[in-house]
C-alpha cells in the first residue's frame, strides 16, 4: 500500500510522529514475521520543508506524489481554540490541502485523519452523510458547522466508505494501528505489544461534560442546575421551567451542544461524579450510588461498565 502523509505548517508533533512510528514499526515487524512489507510511507508537503507546532523542521517530498497514493493520511494541526481552528481550516492557507482531500476522494483513494484533522475533511465536503468522529471537546463547534456529518463524539475510531477518522490527539495511534490491522491483524497485534499501546474503542471515559456544556448558555445553566441536584430525582420539565425555557428548547440545546438527550446528559454528569468519588474516596459503591441519584448500586455498576468498559474495582485503581 502506498501511503502519503501530508504535513502542514503547525502540524501536531506527536500526532505526526505517532503515525510514522506505528507504520514504520509495522514494516519492520512484517519483515520479522516473514510477511512482505505492505506499507510504503512517503511524507509529502506543499513545501520541501515544513515547520511543526513545536518548531521542528520536517523534510517533505513533493505533494504531487500523493496523487497516486492508495491512502492519504492527514495528521492534525495543533490548534486548541475552536474559533481559531475553524478560521484555519476554512482559510486560504489550507485551500490547497482541502483541494487535495477532495481530489483524493474523487479518485476513490482512502483517506484517514485524527483529532482536529477531521475538520479539514469536513471542510472539504467529503464527510457529508457519513459517520465520523473528532476531538471530543471540539464536538459542539464541529456539529454546528457541519450538520450534514453524522458526528459520533464518543467514538475513538470511525471507518466508513474508505474514510477513517479518529478522536483526540493520541487518537493518531489508534488511526495508524487501524491502517495496519486492515492489512494484517497479526502485525497490528505485535506492533501494539512492542510499542505498549492499546486500541481504545471509545473517547467516552475521557469526556468532560462541563467542557461541552459551556458552548451553550442554556446547557451550561442546565448543567449547574443538575449538579446541585445529583442525589435527587431529576425532572426535565422542572429543569426547563427553572431555567425559563421550554422543554423542547432545552432538548434542542442539549442535542446541539453535546449530541445527546437531556436524560443522557444527566447520566453523564452522575457517572463523572461517581468515577471521581471512586478514585478519591473509600466510600462504598452503595453510598456513592445514593450520592449520584441511584438507589441501587447495581444500576450504577452497569452504567459504569457500559460507559467505561471497566469494573468499579478497576476504576478505583486507576
Amino acid at each position: 500500500m502506498e501511503i502519503a502523509v501530508i504535513v502542514l505548517d503547525g502540524v501536531f508533533d506527536s500526532g505526526l510522529a505517532a503515525v510514522l512510528d506505528v507504520l514504520n514499526t509495522a514494516t519492520a515487524m512484517a519483515q520479522q514475521l516473514s510477511e512482505a512489507p505492505r506499507w510504503n510511507v512517503t511524507t509529502v508537503g506543499f513545501d520541501r520543508q515544513v515547520r511543526t507546532s513545536a518548531g521542528h523542521i520536517v523534510c517533505c517530498e513533493p505533494v504531487k506524489l500523493a496523487e497516486r497514493a492508495d491512502l492519504l493520511v492527514v495528521p492534525a494541526v495543533n490548534e486548541f481554540q475552536p474559533e481559531a481552528l475553524v478560521d484555519l481550516v476554512s482559510g486560504e492557507s489550507t485551500a490547497p490541502v482541502r483541494e487535495l482531500i477532495a481530489m483524493t476522494r474523487a479518485r476513490g483513494a482512502a483517506i484517514a485523519s485524527a483529532c482536529a484533522g477531521s475538520f479539514l475533511l469536513a471542510e472539504a465536503g467529503i464527510l457529508d452523510g457519513l459517520r465520523a468522529t473528532t476531538t471530543w471537546w471540539f464536538a459542539p463547534v464541529f456539529r454546528a458547522r457541519y450538520p450534514k456529518v453524522l458526528l459520533d463524539q464518543s467514538a475513538m475510531l470511525v471507518r466508513e466508505d474508505a474514510i477513517t477518522t479518529a478522536g483526540a490527539a493520541f487518537g493518531h495511534v489508534d488511526m495508524a494501528l487501524s491502517i495496519v490491522r486492515e492489512s494484517s491483524p497479526a502485525v497490528a497485534d505485535i506492533v501494539a505489544r512492542y510499542l505498549v499501546v492499546d486500541e481504545r474503542p471509545s473517547q467516552a471515559p475521557y469526556i468532560i461534560p462541563s467542557a461541552l456544556a459551556k458552548s451553550d448558555p442554556v446547557v451550561a445553566a442546565f448543567e449547574r442546575w443538575v449538579r446541585d441536584r445529583l442525589a435527587e430525582p431529576v425532572s426535565i420539565p422542572e429543569a426547563a421551567r427553572s431555567l425559563g425555557v421550554s422543554e423542547r428548547t432545552l432538548q434542542r440545546s442539549v442535542q446541539r451542544a453535546v449530541g445527546t438527550s437531556p436524560i443522557r446528559f444527566v447520566q453523564d454528569l452522575r457517572i463523572e461524579r461517581a468515577i471521581h468519588l471512586l478514585r478519591t474516596t473509600d466510600l462504598s459503591l452503595e453510598t456513592i450510588s445514593r450520592r449520584v441519584g441511584y438507589e441501587q448500586a447495581n444500576t450504577l455498576r452497569s452504567l459504569l461498565r457500559e460507559r467505561t468498559g471497566k469494573t468499579t474495582a478497576a476504576l478505583r485503581t486507576v
